[in-house]
């Protein structure tokens, strides 16, 4: 099979030209594959797929189009760190069509970091390779993590230099989604009072995802209903991993309810409510702990491009809606926004739970958790090894031994032993528990940053590789890999993380 074989069936592309603009990708001079996902291939139905043919290269490349691609950039807006921008769109990226896989369900390929488009704004439209490694490798080890995200089928250099602060080397990602519209693509229509391609969007959003609002009532607020739902449910898990997105704009949040847009993101080493990775994020806006209630943030803005088709009355389709029917709808939005918080927490309390060994989740136990947190906080323990050595059968000495103050942590355990004693389940029955949601390996920020180093500056992908395969099994303990699990060496601490534009 050649990359010619692949069977699009592209449904973006029929929507109206007010959605998107067609641009082809910018050709490169010399590529070459660094890694293609055979997995993720096989569970698309594309096992044909060779990477030893030029023509597949170049298709991952951006150098030959397939038969049944039809490339464009889509458009949309955006809150940028609370500003915004009413015209981004696909700066750097160029989705080149959809297929069907053999789940049933439609994915989206796209080229990130293609050239330019009409969406530029007088960039370039390149990816650096650091950002390229950086994506791939955490975004499959989010799939194996168990949290929904966008995917990597492939990553390729350039064989060209651009310029950032020096010129470094060049990079394009193939990525997988089951969508990429974002809030900022109804922020996009809604900032000109389109509300024919609001409508238009919200349906297609509702065939391809979520079709179960069809038969609601009103399908549009069942829509907004299970948006906010998979968001809550999508952050809490990010914050049982200790993960930071970095960069939650309203263009950075997928209406599917996947972790998109890999920008300065990173994994926490020692726990801080507050931590803040981005090079860009100066005023701490999407720390750690501010995730949250920026997710909701973002929900609120889509409810405000939501609001006009939240009027159940058909006569006042394309009109403006009364006062009593105006307030009605403020109403419906607020409490699905207020219903979110309670959603959030409940995810986020069974999530913590299950990482403490407890198979029911009271609230008492958001206590339990909060207090471990902060005396992590304050005592420079490690996020991920915390838990795991917790969830090892005879390793409390270890996770003792990351506090500072090992009374303290003492302490807590005898509340944690006591509320242990309370659950159904043995001893077996909560280290197993705990040994599904506490990772042994995550992709640390110093790891990351050495396969980046050793590829843009010696060419040498081995770094990334052996990191990669490590990553594959993050919950098991590998043979000779221990130097994966351990937090950085003074020296080895990454403070910064960079978005790669």
């Amino acid at each position: 099979m050649s990359i010619a074989k692949i069977q699009f069936n592209n449904s973006y592309v029929k929507l109206a030209d007010v959605f998107y603009s067609k641009t082809n990708p910018t050709t490169v001079k010399n590529p070459a594959l660094i890694k293609f996902n055979t997995a993720l291939a096989k569970d698309l139905g594309l096992t044909g797929i060779s990477t030893d043919g030029l023509d597949a290269l170049d298709f991952f490349a951006g150098n030959k189009i397939a038969e049944g691609s039809e490339p464009l950039a889509m458009a949309y807006a955006g809150h940028q760190f609370g500003g915004f921008s009413p015209k981004l769109g696909d700066g750097r990226a160029i989705l080149l069509g959809e297929i069907i896989a053999p789940d049933n369900l439609r994915y989206d390929f796209q080229l990130k970091g293609s050239g330019r488009t009409p969406w530029s704004r007088g960039g370039d439209g390149r990816s650096a390779l650091g950002p390229v490694i950086r994506e791939y490798l955490v975004s499959e080890a989010m799939v194996k993590l168990g949290v929904p995200t966008t995917r990597a089928l492939a990553a390729v250099t350039t064989g060209e230099e651009i310029a950032r602060n020096t010129l470094v080397p060049g990079g394009i990602l193939t990525r997988i989604a089951t969508g990429f519209v974002r809030v900022g693509t109804f922020q996009y229509f809604s900032s000109q009072g389109n509300q024919e391609a609001i409508k238009q969007l919200a349906d297609y959003e509702i065939d391809r995802h979520y079709p179960e609002a069809k038969d609601a009532t009103n399908p549009y607020v069942a829509f907004f209903e299970a948006v906010v739902d998979r968001q809550a449910k999508l952050i809490a898990q990010w914050m049982s991993f200790g993960f930071i997105h970095g960069v939650m704009n309203t263009d950075n949040m997928s209406i599917a309810g996947e972790t998109i847009d890999y920008g300065p993101c990173a994994f926490m080493d020692n726990f801080s409510h507050s931590r803040v990775y981005s090079s860009i994020d100066h005023q701490s806006r999407y720390a750690y702990s501010n995730q949250p209630k920026i997710g909701q943030w973002n929900l609120v803005r889509l409810a405000e491009t939501l609001l006009p088709l939240f009027v159940e009355n058909s006569e006042h389709e394309n009109t403006e809606a009364t006062d009593d029917e105006a307030q009605a709808v403020v109403k419906i939005a607020e409490d699905i926004l207020s219903a979110y918080s309670v959603s959030y927490h409940q995810y986020w309390l069974e999530n913590m739970c299950k990482k403490l060994g407890l198979a029911e989740a009271y609230e008492s136990d958001a206590a339990l958790v909060g207090e471990l947190l902060n005396l992590m906080e304050n005592n420079d323990a490690d996020f991920t090894l915390t838990f795991y050595y917790l969830s090892q059968e005879g390793q409390l000495p270890q996770a003792r031994a990351l506090f500072t103050k090992p009374e303290d942590f003492d302490m807590w355990a005898v509340k944690w032993q006591a509320r242990l004693s309370q659950e159904s389940i043995n001893d077996a029955g909560h280290y197993a528990l705990m040994q599904t949601v506490n990772p042994t390996y995550i992709p640390r920020n110093h790891q990351i940053e050495a396969a980046i180093r050793a590829a843009e500056d010696h060419n040498d992908f081995s770094v990334f590789h052996a990191l990669h395969e490590v990553l594959e099994n993050p919950f098991e303990l590998q043979e000779g890999k221990e130097k994966y699990m351990l937090p950085p060496e003074k020296d080895e601490v990454v403070h910064q993380t960079f978005c790669g534009t």
